[in-house]
């Protein structure tokens, strides 16, 4: 079972604006200050999320549920204020137990600065250290670019498509698109 090494956190980081951003493993004390963070989030980005992140139960559940182990959150602050979320989602056993899959949202005011990639870059080095072999990173295609480009400059490389899977909040149908990074030595020789 991996073992995440979280030593090296609260990390300070410098966005593309020159703000100084604090990255940071979610604590029970943040649980207004996500709920208010998702709720900065536009409509149409909070309707791809898998989950109703402006419910009070389903943030409270989070808090109250953190299992490091299988959903690893990180939030990145500005004065205090969440600009971005990532976590780190894996199974502990089984046939997926070497797989881990990344999900980030990014507040609209801190987008294109470097934050986003900032905690994929985390997560990423969380999950090759704890010894995962792969990093999935799932998006709605032409409508989450900025997402698919900051992947793909980390490393991430196109696995599938499901064609018309994904509805927007008008119903149009959109593909998922489905991106992978290998981990440890597979890294290395995907690099090479």
């Amino acid at each position: 079972m991996a073992v995440y090494t979280l030593s090296e956190y609260p990390k300070q980081l410098e966005a593309a604006d020159d703000s100084v951003i604090i990255i940071e493993p979610l604590r029970p004390e943040n649980r207004d200050a996500l709920l208010e963070f998702f709720l900065r989030v536009p409509e149409d980005d909070r309707y791809y999320l898998k989950e109703d992140v402006t419910s009070p139960k389903v943030v409270g559940e989070w808090i109250d549920n953190m299992d490091y182990s299988r959903a690893l959150p990180l939030i990145a602050q500005e004065d205090g204020r969440i600009v971005a979320d990532g976590t780190l989602h894996r199974r502990r056993a089984g046939a997926r137990s070497h797989l881990a899959e990344i999900r980030i949202v990014v507040d609209p005011d801190y987008r294109n600065k470097g934050v986003g990639r900032a905690l994929m870059r985390e997560l990423i080095s969380i999950a090759e250290d704890s010894g995962l072999e792969k990093v999935i990173f799932e998006l709605v295609a032409d409508e989450q670019d900025d997402a698919k480009a900051a992947a793909s400059a980390l490393g991430f490389v196109q696995l599938s498509v499901v064609p018309n899977h994904i509805k927007d909040v008008r119903g149009r149908l959109h593909d998922l698109l489905i991106m992978e990074l290998p981990l440890g030595k597979w890294r290395q020789w995907w690099n090479y």
